[in-house]
């Protein structure tokens, strides 16, 4: 019976599973490094090219708040566009190009990004510039000349040097106007180190350049401090303040407003103060440009992964490959190993015969049952052979014996060659010559050589030819020899086959039956078939023997006797006749009761001629 296999216990829906769950994780794990990088390379590639846009705008505004127009920028768009691999084109405000990092007659992208004024910006990230939204190298009037600036840094030198007399360490920086501020690292009032005498008010006056900038620029702004309601008596004045920072006038310097005696330094004195501005440096600075941005032309794929990214992709398929690997080893193993044993089992020599553990109820399982079973079944055979060859020497040396005796003491004088003693060899010849027959026959049979003169054949008529052949032998052992048939039965056999395996059958029924006892022959139509039986009210068959009565030379009685019974190859003759007329050969038996022999042959129409 086949067995049947639970469907997750399945080899191919294992295999599929596994697959399947490899393919999911690695699907899934590519998926997300490939979201995960892209979405970080794009932030990174936004936040570089949103810094390279700064880096460009703040370089530009800073060319517009150096120089009065923009006849000299070619240069400096061309080596930022070379840095930066950007196209990078400027235009006034009615798109005429004023300089243009592509070739001539590139067309310009849709949209700027963004207006370039220094007067008027919020992305240079300077201190100052955020607040006032003027460039703070947008120095104009306030710029020092050459004569100030070495007064200004001899001053800041001195004070310099005092401070490190104070154990103060300061740094010289210059302001965009050029004039010299000192800053400490980390801040620190020079007054926490006693260093109020190196504060001699000379280095914060403003010098002549810088009080007529900003006078003009008090003048510029007090029309604006008029209509927000501010008297003519205020005045514009610088101080000093350390903590504070005024891109214009230096990081120390701040400019304030103040009516007499209030100090007002509010919104619309600092509104008016950066309009004035505006209009005092307007004459100093570039034009307002449009600035517009674009993909280089020696960079044409903007987006290149980075070091890092690649090395996180590398890694993470890395480890996708190493799981695959891993989970695929563990699975082959665990397919493999039951088949590896079965491989060492085959290659052990066949007279170990080796067994294989069954560990799974899959297919491998089942292929490990089955070869255990063949395993099993070898060595049955091989009993079997090694019996079938003591068999078949002890049924041919009993008779050669007999005869070979017997010829010596005739040949040595000792017995004459009289009628009785030549029947006696003659018998025992016969007895080889069926041995022989028999070996010849069942030789036939497996080799699929036996010739079969098949013809249409009434099952009555052959029990009754089998019956007649055997009546004399029933009388002389006192058994009643009968047959039953129930209906019309034909079958497509060869009599002569057909008759010696039913003769095999009621031989040895009649030899295992007592006097008195019955031996019945039958034949009955069963469905497609023809069944026919031979069955005897002998002593039966014990249940442990009857599955092997057709074995070849195979007795019950194991001393052989010719008096209990043949050769022990009339039954397996029986089951290869039966088996090439496509029939089967079946034994019942109840101990006491006798033993039932059954042939099941198929079927057939009885011919046209028949009534």
């Amino acid at each position: 019976m086949k067995r049947r296999i639970p469907l997750r216990k399945r080899l191919l829906v294992r295999l599929v599973s596994v697959s399947a769950l490899i393919a999911v994780c690695s699907v899934a794990a590519t998926a997300w490094l490939a979201v995960t990088t892209t979405t970080r390379a794009l932030k990174e590639e936004q936040g570089q090219d949103l810094a390279a846009d700064n880096r460009i705008l703040a370089e530009l505004s800073g060319y517009a708040a150096a120089h009065a127009d923009w006849s000299g920028v070619g240069g400096t768009v061309r080596d930022l566009a070379a840095r930066t691999g950007r196209r990078i084109a400027l235009t006034t405000a009615d798109r005429t190009v004023v300089a243009d990092s592509a070739p001539r007659g590139t067309p310009l992208p849709p949209r700027p990004a963004a207006t370039v004024d220094p007067l008027r910006t919020d992305t240079y990230t300077e201190s100052g510039a955020q607040l006032s939204g003027i460039d703070p190298r947008a120095v104009g009037p306030y710029r020092l000349p050459d004569e100030e600036r070495a007064r200004l840094d001899a001053l800041a030198v001195k004070r310099q040097r005092c401070y490190e007399r104070h154990g103060l360490r300061s740094t010289l920086v210059r302001s965009a106007s050029g004039r010299p501020v000192l800053t400490t690292p980390d801040g620190t009032d020079p007054a926490r180190y006693g260093a109020e005498s190196c504060e001699d008010g000379q280095l914060p006056t403003p010098t002549p350049t810088e009080r007529r900038a900003l006078d003009t620029l008090g003048e510029l702004a007090q029309p604006c401090l008029s209509r927000a309601g501010l008297g003519p008596g205020g005045r514009m004045f610088l101080t000093f303040d350390p903590g504070a920072k005024d891109p214009f006038t230096g990081h120390q310097l701040l400019l304030k407003y103040a009516e007499p005696g209030t100090g007002d330094t509010g919104r619309a004195v600092q509104r008016c103060l950066r309009n004035a501005r505006r209009v005092q440096l307007e004459p100093y600075v570039a034009p307002v440009a449009e600035l517009f941005l674009g993909i280089g032309d020696r960079n044409p794929a903007r987006f290149d992964m980075s070091p890092d990214n690649k090395a996180r992709v590398v890694g993470v398929v890395g480890l996708v490959l190493a799981v695959t690997v891993v989970v695929t080893a563990v699975v082959a193993v665990r397919l493999v190993r039951p088949l590896r044993a079965l491989t060492l089992a085959a290659q052990q020599p066949p007279e170990l015969h080796v067994r294989v553990p069954v560990t799974t109820r899959d297919e491998t399982g089942i292929l490990a049952e089955a070869f255990n079973g063949l395993t099993e079944r070898r060595e049955r055979l091989e009993a079997q052979r090694k019996a079938m060859v003591s068999d078949i020497a002890h049924e041919l040396r009993s008779p050669l014996t007999n005869i070979r005796g017997w010829l010596e003491v005739v040949r040595d004088g000792v017995v004459d060659p009289d009628p009785p003693l030549l029947d006696s060899l003659h018998e025992e010849a016969l007895v080889l010559q069926r041995i022989i027959d028999d070996l010849q026959d069942l030789a036939a049979a497996d080799a699929g050589t036996l010739r079969l003169h098949r013809e249409p054949l009434r099952a009555g008529e052959l029990l009754d030819q089998v019956a007649a052949a055997h009546r004399v032998a029933a009388d002389a052992a006192g058994v009643t020899l009968r047959t039953e048939t129930g209906g019309a039965a034909w079958l497509d056999a060869d009599p002569v086959r057909m008759r010696q395996a039913l003769g095999n059958l009621v031989s040895n029924a009649l030899r295992h039956t007592p006097a008195h006892g019955t031996v019945t022959l039958a034949a009955h139509p069963d469905g497609d078939d023809v069944v026919l039986t031979v069955a005897d009210t002998g002593p039966g068959i014990a249940p442990d023997d009857l599955p092997r009565v057709f074995e070849r030379f195979w007795r019950a009685e194991k001393s052989r006797s010719r008096r209990t019974g043949g050769s022990g190859l009339g039954l397996p003759i029986v089951r290869h006749l039966v088996a090439a007329h496509g029939g089967t050969a079946t034994a019942a038996s109840e101990p006491g009761e006798g033993a039932v022999f059954s042939l099941r042959l198929p079927a057939v129409p009885p011919p046209a001629d028949e009534p």
